[in-house]
């Protein structure tokens, strides 16, 4: 019975032993693995190269066509409109009537001006048979005295001057009279018609007789941020897409710039030349247009994820000779997966992919 509960004691603290053993062994592992994470987690920081190159890279922007040619159409002269010979919508040709007004004092003027022309010219002609007849005469030694001569001759240079002086008056109450007929300064499509029959129009009054557009060929204008413009080349092309025929795609080439960047949004205006001729497009759409822009000049270029955007400003970090050094820089164009840069930074360098403001610069091996 003793010889029983001593083997027993025994056993239990051969079990008890294994414990403590196994349990210090398990803690010196747990340390062993903490100095191992530990040391993994103080790791090198991952690096890259600055890029140098001209990249080209596309543009989306939002565009507008308008029609290349747009104009409202006034009346020069005070006058009622007594005929109208178009309607919304319908397409004109360049010099067709449109409508036409009634001014009974330009016409009165018009008849008057011509009177007094008539009037002037049978002056002049009879003060020019009457020199001459004096300048035939003078020819026969002292049938004609200079001075007679002389006064038929002022006579006849005075009834020209007022002959063509009457000439003047008819060919402007002339001119006005075509005013009374308003015609298409262009080929297009009336869009506007904003008056009725009867209504009295002229240079006082705002309100215009008709609108009309060219239609079979229109004006993208785009409007291209600072930042790009050293990308724009005389041959761009742009492709476009309008909400109202989705999927398909048109195309056009730059055709003027206004080469000075507007103080308003700091951005410099495109124009492409539309064609349109089928009519497929209206006019007046706003349309999404891509650009396909190249640098011509370099630049450098970093991921965007080794950008720091701070309180204290941007910057970028970067490895030289074993130096991190902090870097501040303006950013350019933004692509997908690059971003210019515009700083003190040097081909070769290279720049931390994941920096932070937590990161020193200093040596590399203080990071470790």
């Amino acid at each position: 019975m003793i010889t029983a509960i001593k083997n027993s004691n025994y056993l239990v603290f051969v079990i008890l032993l294994a414990g403590s053993i196994s349990a210090c062994t398990s803690q010196y592992d747990k340390k062993d693995e903490v100095k191992i994470t530990a040391k993994e987690e103080n790791v090198f920081p991952d690096v890259e190269k600055i890029i140098y190159a001209s990249q080209d890279y596309p543009l989306s922007l939002p565009g507008e066509l308008a029609p290349y040619e747009e104009v409202e159409l006034h009346a020069k002269i005070n006058g009622f409109l007594e005929k109208i010979y178009v309607q919304r919508g319908d397409f004109v040709q360049k010099g067709q009537l449109l409508a036409e007004l009634v001014a009974p004092e330009v016409d009165q003027q018009y008849l008057s001006d011509q009177s007094v022309q008539a009037e002037k010219e049978s002056d002049y002609l009879f003060a020019k048979q009457a020199y001459e007849r004096l300048t035939e005469a003078s020819k026969t030694k002292g049938a004609v005295a200079q001075i007679e001569l002389d006064r038929a001759n002022s006579f006849m240079m005075s009834a020209k001057s007022a002959f063509e002086s009457s000439q003047a008056g008819t060919e402007q109450s002339s001119q006005l009279k075509k005013y009374l007929k308003i015609t298409a300064p262009f080929e297009g499509i009336i869009t506007q018609r904003n008056l009725s029959l009867g209504a009295l129009v002229g240079p006082g009054y705002k309100a215009s007789i008709f609108t009309i557009a060219q239609a079979d060929k229109l004006r993208l204008t785009v409007a291209i941020p600072e930042k790009h413009v050293a990308a724009i080349s005389d041959d761009l092309k742009a492709s476009f897409m309008v909400s109202s025929l989705p999927g398909k795609d048109f195309e056009a080439y730059l055709s003027r710039s206004s080469g000075i960047l507007s103080q308003q949004n700091r951005s410099i205006t495109l124009e492409f030349d539309v064609e349109n001729s089928k009519g497929v497009l209206s006019g007046g759409e706003y349309a999404q247009v891509r650009l396909n822009l190249h640098r011509n000049d370099s630049s450098y270029w970093v991921s965007p994820r080794s950008i720091v955007n701070a309180q204290s400003g941007t910057f970028i970090m970067t490895l030289r000779e074993d130096l991190i050094k902090r870097v501040p820089i303006k950013e350019g164009i933004r692509l997908d997966s690059l971003v210019e840069i515009f700083g003190n930074v040097q081909l070769g360098d290279l720049v931390l992919t994941n920096p932070s403001e937590e990161i020193k610069e200093g040596n590399i091996n203080n990071l470790k």
